[in-house]
Order: C-alpha cells, then structure tokens, then sequence
C-alpha cells in the first residue's frame, strides 16, 4: 500500500549522490529495504527514498545489524515521532510492519498512528479513500495477528464510524470466530452498540445470536422486539423466561411483573398478535396459568383476560370470562376490580346500542331485532346490579365459611324468599365449624327455629333445637343461650310445661357431676349443668311459674354444685324472707357466708345482721352473731360493724357494754378510721356517762393516734377541760400536745394556747408557753423533714398572702428545691437557735452589725413578745 504523501519527487537519486551518502552505503541501504514492497531502485528510481537523511543513518545501520529485533525499529520510531514529519513517520511504521509483519507491538502502534490521524477528518464519507486504506491496513494486521482481542477491537470501533453496515456485520462476525469464547464479551459489546444503531431486522438477528450466550439480557431483546413489531417473538420470549426457574430479571422485576408485562402487550396489541390459530399463541390459556399462578392478583388478570376478548371483539366470551371471574376470586378487592370492569363493559356496550338506536329514530327507521338487543342488554344489566350484594356475599363466605355474621346477611338479602332462607340456613349450618366459628353461632340456630316459629311450625322448631343443642360450641355459654332461647321460645307460646322440662334437662347433671367448668377438654354439654346462666333463668322461670318447693329445690341444688353466687344468696334469703320463712332465709346467708370470704363475706353480713336486728330475735343470739362477725373481721371494713353492735347494746342492752365495744372497735378499725371512731367513742361516753368519763378516752386517743390527730385531740381535750374549770390540765394538755406542733406549719395551735393564756393564765405561764415554743421550734429545726415542710409551707403562705392562688406542679418542685436549701442552711446553724432568714451570708457580721447599729441606734425587740399587762386587769 502506498500513500498519497509518498510523492514523485523528481531528482530524487541526486540527494543520495551529493556526497552525503557514499555508493556502498546506498547500495546497503538498498538492500536493507529490499523487503519492503516498492519497485527495484535499479530498475526505477524510488520515490519514497527522499523521506531518508542523513541523520537517519545510524538507525539504518543498526537495522541492518538486527534485522529481526524490534528494539531498534522502536528507537527508530520514537526518533521519527519526535523530529520527523509525519510523512517520515508513517514510512518508517510501515517498513517495520512489513519487517515484523508477526509483532503486536509494532502493529498497534502503526494502527493507533493512522486511526489517530483520521480522527481529525470527522466526515468519513468526504475521506472515504482515507478510510478505506487504514480499513486494508487492518485487514493485513489481521491476517497474522487474527486472535488479538484489542486489535478487533480497534478495527470494529473504526468500523463503526463508517457507513458500512454489511461490512461491519461481517467483520463482527469474522472477529467471533477468530477469537476464543472467553474474548468475545468485547465484541459483543461493541455489537451491541452496533445492532441497535443500525435497528430493524438486523438488530433482531443480532440480539438473538446475544441473548443465547447471555440470557440475562432477555427484556432488552423483548423490548427491541416490541420496538420494532415482532410481538408474537416478545410473547415467546416472555413465556421462555417465565418458564425458566433459574432466570433472574436484569431489571429486578419479580415474577408478576413480568407476568403483567406479558399480559398487557398481548391485551394491548391483541389484534396485532392475532388469534392461538395464526400466531401459536393461547392467550386465554396463559392468562388462565397466570391466575393459578398468582392467586392475589386474580382480579387485575380476570380484568385483563376480558380486555383481551373485548380487543378480539368476541363480547360473548368477555361476558363469560367475567362472570367466570365475579364468582371464583377470594378477595373483596378483587371482586370489586372485576365487578366494575364488568360494569364499564356493560355500560359502554349499551351506550353504543342507545346511541344507534337514536341515529335510528332520528332517521324514522324500525329495527325490532336491534331495539329487542338493546332491552335485553338493559335486563342484564340491572340484572347484575341486583345480583351484586349476593355476589360480594359469595365472596366473602369464600374466604371464611364459618363467618356466621356474613351467612346472616345473605339470609337478609333473600327476605321474603322463604325456600332460599331455609336453603341459606341449611348451607350455613352444614359449613360452618362449631369451634371454628366467627361470631356468635348458636343464634343463626336460634334464628333457623324462630322462622319456622313465626310462620306456625313450632314442631319443626323444637327438631332444630333440639339438634341445635347438641352442637359442639366453642363455649359453654352459647350452648347455655340455646337451651334459654329454646325455653323462652316454649314461654312465648305458653307452653309452661315444656319450657319447664326443657329447662330441667339442660341441668340435668350428667354421670360424672365433679366435672370442672373451666376444664376446655370436656365438651360444653358436660359442663352445662355447672352454668350459673343456666341455673339463673331457670330459677327466675320457676319462681313466675312454679311453686315455692320447686324453687327451693332449685337453690338447694345451686349450693350443692357450688356455683352460687352472692346475688344467688340475696335472692334465695329474699325469697324466704318474702314467704315469711325468715328462720331459713338466716341459714341462707349462714351458708353463703361458709362460702364467701371478705370483701363479699362483709355485704352478706351486712344484709344479715341488718335484718337479724330488724327482726328482733333475741338479744344474747344477736350478740353471738355480732361476736362472730367482728371475729375476723379486716381492718377496713370493722367500723361498720362495730357501729352496728355499738347501736344494738344502746338500743336493747346496756350502755358500758356499748362502751366496751366502741372502745374495741378503737383498737380493731383502720388507721383511717382510728381518729373518726375515737371521737364517736368520746360523744358516746360523754353523752351517757358525763364529760369527765372521757378523759381516759382522751388519754388513749392522744396515744394511739399519729401526731397530727394527736395535737387535734389535744385541743379537743384542753377545751373540755377549759369547760369544766381545769386550767391547769388544760395547760398540761397544751404543753403536752406542743410538742406534736411545729410553731411554723401549726399557727393555728399556738394562737389557741396563746388565747388561753391571754383568758386564764398569767405573765409566768404566758413567758413559760413562750419557752415552750421557742424549744420546740429549736428541736423542729433539726429534723430535716419539718425543715422542708417549713419551708413548703412559708412558700404557701407567701403565695397566697400575694393573690398568686394554688402552687402548680412546677412551683412545687421549685419550692421543694428551696426548702432543700433551707434545709441545709439551718443545720448549720448551731443547735437551739434558728437561723437568720435576712442578713449577709458570710464576711464580717460584727463590722456591717456595728455600722447598722450607729447609723440606726434601735432596741432590740422580741417578735413573739407581747405587751402584756397584768396590772390593768387588775
């Protein structure tokens, strides 16, 4: 190959004869590109030999010396590529080439040269000679080097800025057979770029050569498919990757999505595909595997297998494939899908009918066939409007046979029809699980005997019932309901007697009568007759209907099985009291108090001994069973009682008795109630024995009680005292009862003691009550919790004494937090004194006392001193 630079250049031979190059030396560089493909030098000049200097005659001669090297060829270049032209370069690559025609090397080198120097003509249709020669250069490169990856490479992408789409076809697939399987992912790559810019048939045969090697790829070649219009292969394709387990979506799509994809190119382009006879293609069966397939989208594909016949134009089948849908999904959503796209189907059906049949009026034209077609699509329509609760219905039971709340409803929905009420009833008990069952079972057998009761059959009813009663329920309690709802059907149609005897059975013990009601292993027809239900609406109908010896019976065999109830107990103690057996409605409550303990034991007693006392028996027989009452009495519920059997010994026994008792309910009431029966205790006693009687009381009291009752009862002791002329016990009892009171959080004491001391006492005992209560404010100083209390309360005082109101929860704590520092203020203080609550906290108190003093010169003054002035009372 020769280049356009290579010129004739005439005079060519005198630049090797103007002594530059001597004669031997021009016939061994003669020799020396002897092998590169140009005319004989003797023969004809050469004219190419003009690109060869002087200073190219060291590299020569080393090329003559290594001939089969490429290190020099290398020098030799990397000479060119710095000094020479690029004319001198090209010559030189190709005498390397044509010398090494097997070098890698030198090949990529001269390949990268010539396609880098095309890179500037950017038009290959203008340098379309140019580009053909490096295409012939890449062609003699391959010849021997055939299984080098990167120069395929080079040569395709050099293709591909070409306008040769046969040619670049061909060369890729030249370049997949040379190279080995593991090179060919570089190919195709560039294959790839190549078949979707060239598109069409070739793009389709190409991606299907790809997808064979590299499935992965698949939805590309779908999508290429459906580009270019071959939708009966996108199908194919689509159902070769569905059922293929082991493909994996380049996409991440799932299973469905695909599915859908397919589903809607097939709905889509429905007539495009044709039918399974001309394109090989069963949609309805695909679609039909699909719904098995994904059982939660059965509504989206019954909705898109419809679709698919309306696009074909066979509406008798779409008809079919939704009502086949409406009733075989399991869901509400996807009833509802399908059900609305039936709907739309219908109503744009009917539309286009209409619409005609106006075009026909407006014209005067009468087709009776056509307008019977529109009247008969109207009928199915409203048809399915009317079917449509039933069908929901029917999905619904579908889901969960044993809803018994969705059987109901559909027994609603047929009204007036009785043959398919008692068909629905009769298909509800047959699938409907006893102990599986939603809602509450035993009415729709109840509500099955009360249609044939209404309509006369009690006959048929008592059948039902009967059956009914021998269900395995989930609980004891429905079966409870219908042995009552069978006895309250009898007593609707007053028939006592049987209402009696079907009472009777359902309490009718069975062999083994230790059986416990809460043991779930036994059958609920073998703990009925432990049903407090049972035995509670038998009892109540025996006592409408029955005699009192029946009713008796019924109780008695109530406590026998142990399942009484407190309510039980008052009703039976009424029911004997109300036929004056008065005797027998006390051993009534004996009884239910053997059976209950307290809080219960506490309300019998109190009905018991309430009536007992109400009616009169004898006083030593009320005594025992107050003893007995108050025996074991709790705490909290003693007050009553004793108050109770304090009343009975003033109304009927003596008054020390009553005394005795108020003084043992002191000690066996709660702490809550200790204060409250202490002063009931003293009214009592000072009311029957006089005021003196109660200072023993008082003493007791003031000891047992806590400290803040203990300082009121103090002040209720020293006004009694104060009233029987006792100053100087009332003054003991305030001494004593100060010591309960903090002179801070307790003013009000101590302004009572101090009034007392202004009424009855003198400068002495007023100066003593003083010391009293500096002392004890000293000894209240050093508790930590009355200093916090103090506190507490002076900020109360403050806050109210401002109109501030009540102390929120944050207040609190920051009053807390004050209190605290008080707190520790005042325990370094030293002991018997308080604290200053003004006044600098540190530094030289003498020295700002000294200043303060003669700046101000002042007495200093008590502020609990008073001007007391004994010798004006005189």
């Amino acid at each position: 190959m020769t280049f356009a630079l290579f010129q004739n250049v005439a005079g060519s031979t005198s630049t090797f004869n103007n002594g530059e190059l001597p004669a031997t030396q021009l016939s061994s560089l003669v020799a020396i590109m002897g092998s590169v493909a140009m005319p004989d030098i003797s023969r004809e000049p050469r004219p190419d030999y003009f690109l060869l200097s002087n200073d190219d005659a060291i590299y020569e001669q080393d090329l003559f010396r290594n001939a089969g090297s490429v290190r020099p060829w290398l020098a030799y270049i990397d000479a060119k590529m710095r000094n020479g032209t690029i004319h001198e370069q090209a010559f030189v690559m190709e005498r390397a080439c044509i010398h090494l025609p097997r070098s890698y090397k030198l090949w990529k080198m001269y390949l990268d040269f010539r396609v880098k120097h095309l890179k500037k003509k950017k038009n290959p249709v203008r340098s379309k000679q140019e580009f053909h020669k490096v295409n012939a250069l890449f062609e003699r490169a391959l010849v021997l080097l055939n299984k080098m990856p990167v120069i395929w490479e080079m040569y395709l992408a050099f293709l591909l800025r070409q306008p040769l789409v046969t040619k670049t076809r061909r060369s890729f697939d030249r370049a997949l057979r040379a190279l080995p399987v593991t090179q060919h992912n570089r190919i195709w790559k560039l294959y790839k770029q190549f078949a979707n810019s060239a598109g069409g048939e070739t793009a389709v045969k190409i991606w299907a050569r790809y997808v064979q090697i590299h499935p992965a790829d698949m939805e590309d070649y779908i999508d290429l498919l459906i580009e270019t219009g071959h939708l009966r292969d996108a199908v194919k394709r689509y159902i070769e990757i569905l059922n293929n387990p082991k493909f994996q979506s380049k996409h991440v799509k799932s299973d469905f999505q695909l599915w859908n994809d397919m589903v809607e190119l097939m709905v889509n382009k429905a007539r495009q595909i044709g039918d399974s006879s001309v394109s090989g293609i069963d949609v309805d069966r695909i679609i039909r595997s699909g719904i098995d397939r994904f059982p939660d989208q059965r509504g989206k594909l019954w909705a898109g297998l419809a679709t698919y016949w309306i696009t074909m134009g066979d509406f008798d089948q779409a008809r079919d494939v939704f009502e086949e849908g409406i009733t075989t999904v399991m869901t509400v959503r996807d009833f509802t899908m399908v059900f609305d796209a039936y709907i739309e189907f219908e109503e744009s059906l009917i539309s286009t009918l209409m619409d005609a049949a106006q075009d026909r009026s407006a014209q005067a034209k009468v087709d009776p066939d056509k307008d019977f077609d529109l009247d008969m699509k109207m009928m199915r329509f409203e048809y399915l409007m009317d079917r449509r609760p039933f069908l929901l219905n029917d999905v619904l039971l579908k889901q969960n046979p044993n809803n018994v709340p969705e059987w109901e409803k559909r027994i609603q929905l047929w009204a007036d029809n009785e043959k398919e009420v008692v068909q629905t009833y009769t298909d509800a008990i047959a699938a409907i699980e006893p102990k599986r069952a939603i809602g509450k079972f035993h009415e729709l057998w109840l509500n099955y005997a009360k249609f044939y009761e209404e309509h006369g059959d009690l006959d048929t009813a008592r059948i039902i019932l009967d059956k009914a009663v021998r269900v395995p329920y989930k609980s004891v309690v429905e079966l409870a309901e219908t042995w009552i709802g069978w006895a309250e059907m009898e007593l609707r149609n007053e028939n006592f007697d049987n209402a009696m005897a079907v009472m009777a059975k359902a309490v009718q013990a069975p062999k083994r009568s230790t059986v416990d009601y809460f043991d779930e292993t036994l059958s609920p027809q073998q703990r009925l007759h432990k049903s407090w239900k049972v035995w509670s609406f038998y009892v109540d109908m025996v006592e409408s209907v029955g005699s009192l010896e029946e009713v008796r019976a019924i109780y008695d065999r109530i406590f026998e099985l142990k399942i009484a109830t407190p309510q039980t107990i008052v009703n039976y103690a009424n029911l004997l009291e109300e036929n004056a057996y008065f005797e027998e409605s006390f051993k009534v409550y004996e009884r239910g108090l053997d059976l209950f303990t307290y809080p219960v034991a506490f309300e019998l007693w109190n009905l018991y001994l309430t009536k007992a006392v109400k009616r009169r028996i004898s006083i030593e027989r009320l005594r025992d069973l107050f003893e007995q009452a108050v025996e074991n009495v709790p705490a909290k519920f003693a007050k009553p009682i004793y108050l109770m059997y304090g009343e009975l010994e003033e109304e009927r026994g003596l008054a020390r008795s009553a005394m005795r008792i108020y003084d043992r309910a002191t000690r066996a009431v709660s702490d809550e109630d200790r204060a409250a029966m202490y002063n009931f205790y003293i009214t009592k006693a000072a009311s029957n024995f006089g005021l003196t009687s109660t200072r023993p009381i008082y003493e007791r009291a003031i000891a047992a009680l806590p400290d803040k009752e203990a300082k009121d009862m103090c002040l209720k002791f020293a006004e009694m005292e104060r009233r029987l002329g006792e100053i100087d016990r009332a003054r003991a009892i305030y001494g004593h009862g100060s010591q309960f009171a903090d002179p801070r959080t307790e003013k009000a004491f101590w302004d009572v003691w101090e009034k007392f001391e202004v009424a009855h006492g003198n400068e002495d005992t007023f100066k003593e009550m003083l010391r009293i209560k500096r002392s004890v404010a000293a000894s209240f100083n050093t508790d930590v919790g009355y200093i916090a209390s103090q506190a507490i309360e002076r900020a109360k005082a403050a806050k109210q004494a401002n109109g501030d109101g009540a102390v929120n929860g944050d207040e609190a704590e920051e009053e807390s937090a004050d209190a605290m520092v008080e707190m520790e203020r005042q325990a370094r203080a030293p002991v018997g004194f308080v604290a200053a609550s003004t006044g600098p906290e540190g530094g030289n108190r003498a020295a700002v006392a000294d200043k303060e003093a003669a700046a101000a010169p002042a007495a200093v003054t008590n502020p609990d001193a008073l001007n007391v002035d004994l010798d004006d009372d005189d």
